[in-house]
């Protein structure tokens, strides 16, 4: 354990909680990540938490939320509280979180009608009354006494579980879950004893922390993760948020507050819980300041609070004891280490992407944008160690996110490394997405890699189109090629060149139109981006795609402002339909409108432009110009890759380098694919 003090700096100063002794006042408050197995925290769940022990957190709050009751089937791959084969997987991830000096607790909820009937064991959706949640699409069940009782004891059983693994504690979920839907009179519609005066909304609430305080007894830590003010006309109002905060400190049963403003019951209003990019900065942070002020009570909170600056003021200036900086610590899970060690330079941004958050509401595991060891601690480096063997001459084609990645990661093997670029300026395509406000954080990607290539000699040749020989003249011993792609609008059977791609759009090469229709057959930000952009400029707009659902590699976050700007102009989407044919008619484009359900045409379009957005395809002539004079003519070991393995295939014995593409030279994905294809290459060099 390693105690990290800092002069007077608001953020390493310690926080007594009841018994126990927070070390700092950083922490990352509880969310699922979608990495347990049959709900359980198992090796990939357990390596996640610890590795922000190990970068010096003080406390890190797992699940969000485990679930007490078999009739709370996980939405988002939710712990299961209500099993005892839990304990013995908390205990482990507690005790090595201990050795690094970090706290460990855990969310418990029951999700009441935030989640789906056709889960599990497909019981019947709980709440207090028959209100459906739009985001989940529920009819709950009215909870009878008999369901009322049976949920009260889940929740202490579960809670003597927690005390059992050995945490430092917990907190209950009541904002958007069952807890507090009793509390709210948009969802608590009763006409028993359970609706009315705010003691009778809060009446379930009581008698769970009564439960509780039996099961567990008075000294194990209990907090309260709630909302506190919905914002919403027929929600909870701040003044019964406050009162409420009042009446739980008041009861003796609760040793912090986790405070929330908002409701999450639709991905327009949880977006403004959980802002993304191109929104406010910690927009609820005066008002948990105020929640602190008016209970004189531990007050936790977290809501885009991305950089150490915001951190250190929320402390400094009173509003909080303890800073949630959740997103930040999946982009970096050493900020605390960082800071006591005075290297803020070093921390990894987080860029507001929300890619995380994204990945878990449609399905998939949490991910960082822009560090592919996130998640990945078996078998991804966090802290990138000095090379062993022989240093290398290392050349890199492409100063994109996965060139830049690359040159970074072999940086710090130690090698030496020249780093080629057409382009004036490293960036590739992330420049092309910050070249919108709304999206300009996103440079921090770039700007992080140029920051940490600065502090090793790498040799940069900007202005330069790398071709075969100058690539060779380097003497190099491993090349990787890493040159990006070009936009493929080769999507349209008839007509297609008539069309511009999204990056003419977003590069400002080309002017928008006054009647525009962006045809997007790929399903993630380009198109959106370069249609949002249009609206803006005041085009008439038609989005039309070929998915049965709009933007479908999109979360819902990420969606938000996208249709936001949308419907302010006026702009129209059109589904399930194709762009079969453009022709030119007079000085304006004919557009054919085409459809997967019939074989007729569906539609004709009049405009001025068409945008069509079908991804990338690869640069590659570079590579292919390279392989027969490389060692492993380009192979990749793919089992290799995928378990963290060096490659050491050598199939010409005659090459002079290994060479290897990345990245959207390879075939057209996203940013956190060429990163991920950078680390899990270069790490083993």
């Amino acid at each position: 354990m390693t105690t990290l003090v800092r002069g007077n700096d608001p953020l390493l100063q310690p926080f007594t909680l009841k018994h126990l002794t927070l070390k700092n006042r950083l922490m990352s408050t509880a969310h699922e990540p979608n990495y347990a197995e049959d709900g359980m925290p198992t090796e990939r769940y357990r390596l996640y938490h610890v590795e922000k022990a190990k970068g010096g957190i003080a406390m890190t709050m797992t699940a969000g939320s485990a679930v007490v009751s078999p009739d709370s089937p996980p939405a988002f791959g939710n712990l299961h509280a209500y099993k005892d084969e839990i304990v013995p997987h908390l205990k482990r991830l507690a005790e090595e979180c201990h050795e690094h000096g970090s706290a460990v607790m855990i969310q418990l909820t029951h999700l009441g009608r935030r989640t789906s009937w056709s889960q599990a064991d497909w019981l019947p959706v709980l709440s207090p009354s028959p209100v459906r949640e739009p985001a989940h699409r529920a009819f709950p069940k009215e909870m009878e006494d008999w369901d009322i009782e049976r949920v009260v004891k889940d929740y202490a059983a579960a809670a003597e579980r927690m005390k059992a693994a050995g945490l430092d504690g917990f907190e209950f979920e009541a904002y958007g879950h069952l807890m507090d839907a009793f509390w709210s009179p948009a969802t608590n519609l009763r006409t028993d004893e359970y609706n009315g005066s705010l003691d009778n909304r809060l009446r379930f609430t009581l008698r769970v922390l009564e439960a509780v305080r039996a099961a567990v007894g008075p000294d194990f830590i209990v907090g309260m993760r709630l909302v506190a003010d919905e914002d919403w006309e027929k929600g909870l109002t701040r003044e019964d948020g406050i009162a409420i905060c009042r009446k739980l400190v008041a009861t003796g049963h609760v040793d912090f507050l986790n405070i929330i403003r908002g409701h999450i019951e639709t991905d327009a209003a949880l977006s403004d819980v959980i802002p993304i990019h191109g929104m406010r900065s910690a927009p609820h942070l005066d008002f948990a300041g105020n929640v602190r002020r008016e209970t004189k009570f531990p007050v936790f909170h977290a809501a885009r609070i991305s950089d150490v600056a915001t951190a250190r003021h929320a402390v400094a200036d009173g509003k909080l004891d303890m800073v949630g900086m959740t997103r930040a610590h999946i982009a970096d899970p050493h900020i605390a280490r960082k800071v006591a060690e005075g290297r803020e330079d070093d921390i990894r941004p987080c860029v507001g992407a929300t890619y995380c958050l994204d990945r878990i509401y449609e399905g998939g595991e949490t991910l960082c944008i822009h560090n592919a060891a996130t998640a990945r601690e078996a078998t991804m480096p966090h802290v990138i160690a000095r090379t062993q063997g022989p240093l290398r001459k290392i050349v890199i084609v492409g100063a994109g996110p996965a060139g830049l990645e690359a040159a970074r990661v072999c940086a710090e093997r130690g090698h030496k490394v020249t780093l080629f670029e057409a382009a004036p300026e490293a960036g590739g395509q992330v420049r092309l997405v910050a070249r919108a406000k709304r999206r300009k954080e996103f440079i921090g990607i770039v700007d992080w890699r140029m920051g940490q290539l600065g502090k090793h000699d790498v040799a940069f040749r900007f202005n330069t189109y790398a071709e075969a020989a100058d690539v060779e003249a380097e003497e190099p011993d491993i090349v990787i090629v890493a040159t990006g792609g070009l936009p493929n609008t080769d999507c349209i059977e008839e007509g297609s060149a008539l069309a511009v791609s999204s990056w003419d759009i977003l590069s400002g090469d080309v002017a928008p139109a006054a009647d525009v229709l962006v045809y997007d057959d790929n399903g993630g930000h380009p198109a959106m981006q370069a249609a949002e952009l249009l609206a803006e400029a005041g085009s008439t707009l038609e989005v039309v795609s070929p998915e049965r659902m709009f933007a479908p590699e999109m979360g819902g976050l990420n969606y938000v402002p996208y249709l936001r700007t949308f419907q302010e102009h006026g702009a129209t989407v059109t589904i399930s339909t194709r762009v079969g044919a453009i022709r030119r008619e007079g000085n304006r484009l004919a557009v054919t409108l085409t459809s997967d359900y019939t074989d007729r045409p569906v539609g004709e379009r009049l405009v001025d432009q068409v945008v069509a957005e079908h991804g990338t395809m690869p640069l590659d002539e570079l590579y292919f110009a390279l392989k027969d004079a490389s060692v492993n003519r380009g192979e990749v070991d793919y089992a290799a890759l995928v378990a963290g393995r060096p490659q050491e295939i050598a199939v010409n014995p005659a090459g002079a380098f290994r060479l290897f593409r990345i990245g959207d030279a390879i075939t057209s994905r996203n940013i956190h694919a060429a990163i991920y294809d950078a680390l899990r290459l270069c790490k083993d060099f």
